[in-house]
């Protein structure tokens, strides 16, 4: 079978970065300690866009720039443009016909948008690689997740207003003959907490009757304990791994979601990986959510702590709940 590997990532963020002190101020004026939060998410700084002209597509179109120019290509050698994001600067027409637009793309490209909130890009990269299997057609795809939540985000709560950042990163995928790359993946979906994160709140039904007023079109979340998801991420990873026959500590890098470092942690044990495969890059970028294994892997790659040939984990969970994980040979 023709190996779908990853040739290339490169990511982007806004230059303005904010500490953890920022939002600490903002909620003891309210009354509200989250200094507790921050240490158990694991939060220290995280990038955050600062002008009107920045938003999830304008990110999404930098990261996309770069991966092409630093491998000497244009938009007319992209056979499929992936976008994935949960909060798309526009319904339609989809942001990837954008991003077409914008690098010039050929008039054969495929171009899809993709949601599956937090696990968006995990899931648009393991169903683009199984599309090019598929499709002898598509030679190279180019896989973007973006997101900007902080406009949508309620001030009040420290869990979406404190938490994330804004970041975006570009996958290059190609058929390759004489490669392993993608090799397998898996999805867990329990929809327990289906309610808990809705945006709109209200839904676009009723936005469009009523108009939008102040803070309706904002996130509606019910707190509720994320770590519910790891077990079943774990029990569906360890099944991945002895489906493909690979061993745990044959695992050179986990890229996660980024949501919260005792997650991290709980998965890696759980499925008997070593701490230090995991790759964690939530102290410095916050919570980028569908772009984050993805920083993740950008991480792991520029520091050299993976090479070609290794195999790399990825594992994120979407509102909801839906796990998705898959692992690629790099």
């Amino acid at each position: 079978m023709t190996g779908i590997r990853i040739q290339d990532i490169d990511i982007y963020h806004p230059s303005n970065k904010v500490g953890n002190d920022f939002f600490i101020k903002h909620f003891d004026e309210k009354g509200i300690d989250i200094r507790g939060l921050l240490t158990v998410l694991g939060r220290d700084t995280r990038y955050s866009i600062k002008n009107e002209e920045e938003n999830s597509l304008t990110m999404a179109f930098e990261a996309a720039s770069n991966v092409l120019e630093k491998n000497g290509l244009t938009g007319a050698d992209i056979d499929l443009i992936a976008y994935a994001s949960q909060t798309p600067e526009y319904i339609f027409p989809t942001n990837s016909l954008m991003i077409h637009r914008l690098i010039n793309g050929a008039s054969h490209t495929i171009c899809i948008d993709s949601n599956a909130n937090c696990a968006g890009m995990t899931a648009s990269v393991e169903q683009v690689s199984r599309q090019m299997q598929a499709n002898p057609r598509i030679k190279r795809a180019l896989v973007i997740g973006s997101d900007h939540v902080a406009p949508h985000a309620d001030k009040n709560d420290p869990v979406y207003y404190a938490n994330f950042g804004d970041a975006a990163a570009a996958v290059l995928l190609e058929r390759d003959e004489n490669a392993v790359g993608f090799i397998d993946s898996i999805y867990q979906t329990d929809t327990c907490v289906y309610g808990n994160s809705m945006f709109p709140a209200e839904g676009l039904a009723n936005l469009g009757r009523k108009g939008v007023a102040a803070g309706e079109f904002n996130v509606k979340f019910i707190p509720f304990d994320d770590s519910i998801c790891v077990d079943a991420a774990s029990e569906a990873i360890r099944t991945l791994l002895s489906d493909n026959n690979i061993a745990p500590e044959a695992i050179k890098a986990a890229c996660f979601s980024q949501l919260s470092l005792p997650n991290i942690v709980g998965v890696c044990e759980k499925v008997g990986i070593d701490r230090d495969v995991a790759v964690y890059i939530g102290d410095e970028f916050g919570y980028t959510s569908t772009s984050s294994p993805f920083i993740a892997l950008h991480k792991a790659i520029t520091t050299g702590k993976i090479e070609r040939g290794d195999k790399v984990l990825f594992w994120t969970v979407g509102a909801g709940w839906q796990n998705v994980a898959f692992v690629i040979e790099y």
